[in-house]
């Protein structure tokens, strides 16, 4: 976004934190380059070993160094897509803590939003270009990243280490979710920044309620769609579902009635304890693969409403505070 191309209040905006939004692009690119050489390295030694003859399931004598150096070189990559993940998860944070301090927060504590507003520009106006410009930049922002990451998690998925789509770091570094944490963060920064209208304060609620809200949807995000039940037979191999996150897995009766899990843990007879409880099957609840984008849009929508109601009270609050 060019300053030039920008005019008013959003154009102040972008000259003020001109240097952060340098340093930011810079840190996505690096970031975003570092991904695709590691991807490159990975699959140019799948290429070397699949001409040495040799097969990671079958190791034979004069294998073991080529097989070594080949899961080595996939557990790195698996390691890099954890990180990155995490790194996804903070990103959020961050931009909320941008917008709680330096952008809004320490104007309303150091008194320079008077400038602006003396110059023919509403409180309204100063803080929805406080608001707009982060987040077109964080949604365009986010969204490439995220892209980024679901590509080389696809990647991922073929090697021997791949990286569930259930595992937190993971899921919340793909799809529309990581625009929703960015944007509900923005909102909360914001909200926090004109409530409390002081830097360092106004930062620390925003990093608790984020993880706040991080643990609760963590902790809810199982019963956003109906979950698949699949039961076994006692007596019968079990078998988890692939690709699929358990949610619960217990027994029952034939009458259908689920047994705590803990019913026959201390029996010294599991099985005779069994019988006597009537339980006839084994079965897990799970959310299979296809269930991601279900979840990740009700969450999505989630957070985008409840950043929609915090960036509304945010304005109310101003225009009580300064008319």
């Amino acid at each position: 976004m060019s300053a030039l191309a920008l005019r008013g209040p959003a154009r102040v905006v972008v000259l003020q934190h001109r240097r952060v939004l340098w340093i930011t692009g810079a840190l996505a690119l690096a970031g975003i380059a570092l991904v695709a050489v590691a991807w490159w390295v990975t699959s140019t030694a799948a290429t070397t070993f699949s001409g040495t003859g040799c097969s990671v399931r079958h190791t034979v004598h004069g294998c073991g160094i080529p097989v070594g150096h080949f899961l080595s070189v996939e557990l790195h990559f698996n390691r890099l897509l954890q990180y990155a993940g995490v790194a996804m998860m903070i990103l959020p944070a961050a931009v909320g803590l941008f917008v709680a301090g330096p952008m809004i927060g320490r104007e309303l504590e150091d008194g320079t939003y008077r400038l602006s507003w003396s110059q023919s520009v509403t409180p309204t106006r100063w803080l929805a270009a406080k608001l707009a410009v982060p987040a077109v930049l964080t949604v365009a922002g986010v969204s490439v990243l995220s892209a980024v990451y679901a590509w080389a998690w696809s990647r991922a998925r073929g090697t021997n280490y791949p990286v569930q789509w259930f595992e937190p770091q993971v899921y919340g570094a793909m799809g529309p979710a990581p625009v929703g944490y960015a944007l509900l963060c923005l909102a909360l920064g914001a909200l926090a920044a004109v409530l409390i209208r002081r830097t360092l304060p106004a930062m620390a609620v925003t990093a608790v309620a984020y993880a706040a809200v991080v643990l609760v949807m963590n902790s809810v995000r199982s019963g956003l769609w109906p979950m698949r039940t699949d039961t076994t037979a006692l007596g019968r191999e079990f078998r988890y579902p692939s690709e699929a996150s358990d949610v619960s897995v217990g027994w029952m009766t034939g009458g259908g009635t689920r047994l705590d899990d803990a019913t026959c843990v201390s029996a010294g007879d599991f099985d005779g304890c069994m019988a006597r409880h009537g339980a006839a099957a084994q079965y897990v609840d799970y959310h299979p693969a296809s269930h991601f984008w279900p979840l990740q849009l009700i969450e999505t929508g989630i957070l985008l409403v409840l950043a929609a109601a915090m960036v509304a009270v945010a304005f109310r609050v101003l225009r009580r505070s300064h008319g």
